[in-house]
C-alpha cells in the first residue's frame, strides 16, 4: 500500500480544506487507477493500442490538468499532488501515466509563457480533458542539445504565417494529439534562435509517419513527424521570439520529475508484486520469502523504493516553493537518475524473485522490466543527468 504525505497521520500542525481536498483528489485517483487501468493494461499493451478512451475519463475526472491554473480550468494543485497521482497511475499502467504527463506538458508552454490573450483563447480547451497534446522537441541530430535543432520556421513577410519545416524524432502521441508544440529555428545558430509554434493537428503539412515498434509501453504511439513546409499563424507563436531555450529548459524539469514519479509507482507495482508472490510460494515446506537470500532482496527493492519516493517529494517541494531555475534544474535531474535507475534494479530483481514465472507473460514483471528501460532514457538519458548534477555541484 503506497503512503502519502498527506494522509500520514500525527501531524503537528491542523488539517486545512486543502487537505481534505488533496485527499479526496487521491481517493478518486485509485479508484479510477483500480476500475479503469489495471484490468485493462495487459490487453492494450499486447494489441499495441492506444486507450484514448480511458484517457478521456481520467480528463474528465480532471487529473489531465492538475498543475495548471484553475481560472483556465486546470486543477491549480502543486507539482508534488500532480507527481503523486502520476506514481499512483503508473503503478498500475504505465502508458496511461506517461500520457497524462505528456499532456501536462504539452500544455506547460501556453500556461506559463503564452500570453494573456492565447490563453484565454487556447488554454480552456486543452485543459478540459478531452484534448491530448504533444511536444516536438527532439530530431535524430539533437536530442538533449537542443541547440543543434535544425527543423526552420520562416516569415515570408512580418505577421505572415510561419512555414515549418523540418523533421522531429521521438514524438510521443503522434497521431493521437490534438495540438503540438514544435520547437523551431525562427533565428540564427544556437539557443538564441529557438522558438514554440502551436500547431494544431489538422495543419496541412504537418505529416506523422510510421509508429515505433518498441520494447515496451507499446500502447503509447511514438513516431516521427515531418514537417512539410506547415503553415503556422504568426499568432501561435508562444512568448516571444527566441524564447524557446528557456521554454524547453522548465519543460525538461517538469517532464524529468513526471518521469521520476511514474518510475516510482512501476517499481512499487513490481516490488508488491514480488512480496505476494514469494509469501504464496512454497519450496522445501515453507515460503520463499522466508529464504534470507530473497528476504533480503525484498527488503533492498523496498528501501530503494522508498528512497526514491522521498528524493521525488523532495525535488517536487523545491519547484513549489518557486525556488530558482537552477536548484529546481538540480532537484529533477537527481530525482529522474535515482528513480529511473531504482526502476531498473527493483524489476529486473521482481524478475528474479519469481524465478522461471518471471520470465514468462503469465505474470506482469517481465513487462514491467522492458517499460523500466525506457524510463532511464526519455526526458534525457542517464548520463545526461549525471552531467546536470555534476554540473551542478
Amino acid at each position: 500500500m503506497t503512503t502519502f504525505p498527506f494522509t500520514d497521520a500525527p501531524s503537528k500542525r491542523m488539517p486545512t480544506e486543502q487537505d481534505d481536498d488533496v485527499r479526496d483528489l487521491l481517493a478518486l485517483a485509485t479508484d479510477l487507477a483500480d476500475k479503469e487501468l489495471a484490468p485493462n493494461a495487459d490487453g492494450f499493451e499486447d494489441r499495441a493500442e492506444f486507450p484514448r478512451e480511458i484517457l478521456r475519463t481520467l480528463g474528465r475526472a480532471g487529473l489531465l490538468s492538475l498543475p495548471h491554473p484553475a481560472e483556465y480550468g486546470g486543477g491549480g494543485q502543486r507539482y508534488e499532488v500532480h507527481l503523486t497521482v502520476l506514481e499512483l497511475l503508473a503503478k498500475r499502467w504505465l502508458a496511461v501515466a506517461q500520457s497524462v504527463n505528456i499532456h501536462v506538458l504539452s500544455c506547460y508552454p501556453l500556461a506559463v509563457h503564452g500570453t494573456e490573450s492565447q490563453r484565454e483563447r487556447w488554454l480552456p480547451a486543452m485543459l478540459g480533458g478531452e484534448q491530448l497534446g504533444a511536444n516536438c522537441i527532439s530530431e535524430a541530430e539533437a536530442g538533449s542539445d537542443i541547440a543543434a535543432i535544425s527543423c526552420t520556421a520562416r516569415q515570408a513577410s512580418e505577421g505572415g504565417p510561419y512555414t515549418v519545416a523540418g523533421t522531429k524524432a521521438w514524438t510521443s502521441h503522434a497521431g493521437q494529439a490534438d495540438h503540438y508544440n514544435v520547437f523551431c529555428r525562427t533565428g540564427g545558430a544556437g539557443i538564441r534562435g529557438l522558438s514554440v509554434l502551436l500547431a494544431d493537428a489538422g495543419t496541412p503539412g504537418l505529416q506523422v509517419q510510421r509508429l515505433e515498434r518498441k520494447m515496451g509501453v507499446r500502447s503509447s504511439p511514438t513516431a516521427a513527424v515531418v514537417w512539410d513546409r506547415a503553415q503556422v499563424p504568426a499568432e501561435r507563436l508562444i512568448g516571444r521570439p527566441g524564447k524557446g531555450f528557456l521554454i524547453a529548459t522548465g519543460l525538461f524539469d517538469r517532464g524529468r520529475l513526471g518521469i521520476a514519479a511514474c518510475a516510482v509507482g512501476l517499481a512499487s507495482a513490481a516490488l508488491d508484486h514480488a512480496v505476494s508472490y514469494t509469501r504464496t510460494r512454497r519450496q522445501f515446506g515453507r515460503p520463499v520469502a522466508d529464504f534470507q537470500g530473497l528476504a533480503f532482496m525484498l527488503a533492498d527493492m523496498s528501501t530503494q523504493v522508498a528512497a526514491a519516493r522521498a528524493l521525488v517529494r523532495e525535488a517536487a517541494r523545491v519547484l513549489d516553493s518557486g525556488a530558482g531555475a537552477s536548484a529546481v534544474t538540480a532537484a529533477a535531474a537527481r530525482a529522474k537518475l535515482f528513480a529511473t535507475d531504482t526502476a531498473m534494479r527493483v524489476t529486473t530483481d521482481a524478475v528474479q524473485a519469481l524465478g522461471a514465472y518471471g520470465y514468462v507473460q503469465d505474470h506482469p514483471v517481465e513487462r514491467w522490466m522492458r517499460e523500466a528501460k525506457l524510463l532511464q532514457i526519455i526526458e534525457g538519458t542517464n548520463q545526461i543527468q549525471r552531467v546536470v548534477v555534476a554540473r551542478s555541484l
